[in-house]
């Protein structure tokens, strides 16, 4: 495989050399005409002409492909057909033979200028792989240079637009943009609007700047909160601008268990930022969207009351207990629901005893009116008895 290699890099770098050097070569040099071509006499040229009422058969049967059996011997006849025409027995060997000379002769010269070209002539290309991440270092410097160098937010997104960035670089000059901002005394919407300019500009940034968000709130322990309120800040002016997608907002967890002083002071500097651009009544409406509820489910959770009264809690007091009504109201319909199902269960529980009680006191009735109805049977056997035994008595002294 090495080998094979090898041989490609050396054609890559033979075919390089050609083209080099036919670029160079002057124009008087390349001819109107070859010379072993001749132009066709005028007298000789065939003008076919026709009109645009005629019935012209395109013949478009022969534009599908059709297996021909005969295929070696159909080549032959039309070889012989060609030569008969052209008059020329030699004349596809002789186009051979001109162009192999012709590759021939530019890989001579491009033997021969190899030193002007940058080409070893006949040594092997060996490509060396910097492992120092140089070329990194030099990319972050130019961006760093550029965006303090100049005078205003248009020109260093017309020069940071200009660089020559390699596929998956954007990501380093967002982190640059960030990097650059956090470094700041205070906030400057200068690297704000040089984010939404390029963000706007270039899909690919908005996805770089989404990486970059959730990078840096996972990292957002690391910073000092000058630090923090800057890169906090530099993520509202994209957001409030829509440069930046809100689904960013599903890396957010606020509970109790998922955050530390230094997130939630980044969620307190990014909902402030927003509520003092957008105002309190837009930024309801825009985290009550109901498509982008499953994003906002991690900043206003339901799924469990503690996270719910955290969240609530800690939205007012920041001031922005406003977000909180959705909360709110979720909240005292889970407790009413609470109370509800208490209530029925307590409810089902006395049914059931009031059942088992039911069922009790109907088998002791049954017992008991079951007992009374045999004594019954027992006095009206006896009283039949005793009628039968006085009516005997009675026949038997009318019979003496």
């Amino acid at each position: 495989m090495r080998e094979l290699g090898k041989k490609k890099g050396w054609s890559q770098a033979k075919e390089g050399a050609r083209v080099e050097t036919r670029r160079r070569r002057p124009a008087r040099s390349r001819p109107v005409h070859r010379t072993r071509l001749s132009p066709l006499v005028q007298e000789d040229k065939i003008t076919f002409e026709m009109s645009l009422d005629d019935d012209i058969n395109k013949e478009e049967m022969l534009d599908v492909f059709r297996f021909d059996p005969d295929y070696e011997a159909n080549e032959r006849t039309w070889k012989e057909i060609k030569k008969e025409i052209l008059g020329e027995s030699g004349s596809e060997a002789d186009d051979e033979s001109g162009s192999d000379e012709e590759e021939e002769s530019d890989e001579e010269e491009g033997r021969q200028e190899g030193g002007a070209v940058g080409m070893p002539g006949g040594n092997q290309v060996q490509v060396v792989y910097d492992m120092t991440e140089q070329d990194l270092v030099n990319l972050k410097r130019t961006i760093y240079l550029t965006i303090m160098s100049s005078a205003g937010f248009e020109e260093a997104t017309h020069k940071l637009m200009k660089l020559d960035l390699k596929n998956g670089q954007e990501m380093e000059l967002c982190l640059m943009l960030v990097e650059c901002c956090s470094q700041e005394k205070t906030y400057l919407k200068y690297y704000g609007f040089i984010a939404c300019r390029i963000c706007l500009l270039n899909r690919v940034y908005q996805d770089a700047f989404e990486e970059v968000f959730k990078e840096q709130y996972s990292t957002i322990h690391r910073l000092e909160t000058n630090k923090l309120r800057n890169v906090a800040k530099i993520f509202a002016h994209l957001l409030y601008s829509d440069s930046l997608p809100w689904t960013v907002f599903e890396c957010i967890h606020l509970n109790e268990e998922d955050t530390t002083s230094s997130s939630r002071i980044f969620i307190k500097i990014l909902c402030q930022e927003l509520s003092e651009q957008l105002g309190l009544a837009k930024l309801k409406e825009r985290f009550s969207d109901p498509y982008m509820e499953q994003a906002f489910a991690g900043l206003f959770p339901t799924h469990d009351p503690r996270a719910t009264r955290f969240a609530i809690n800690f939205f007012v007091s920041i001031g922005l207990g406003g977000l909180t009504d959705g909360l709110r109201t979720h909240l005292k319909n889970y407790q009413k629901r609470l109370v509800e199902e208490a209530q029925a269960a307590a409810l089902r529980q006395a049914e059931e005893s009031s059942d088992s009680d039911s069922s009790s006191s109907s088998s002791s009735s049954s017992s008991s009116s079951s007992s009374s109805s045999s004594s019954s049977d027992s006095s009206s056997t006896s009283s039949s008895s005793s009628s039968s035994t006085s009516s005997s008595s009675s026949s038997e002294s009318e019979s003496d």
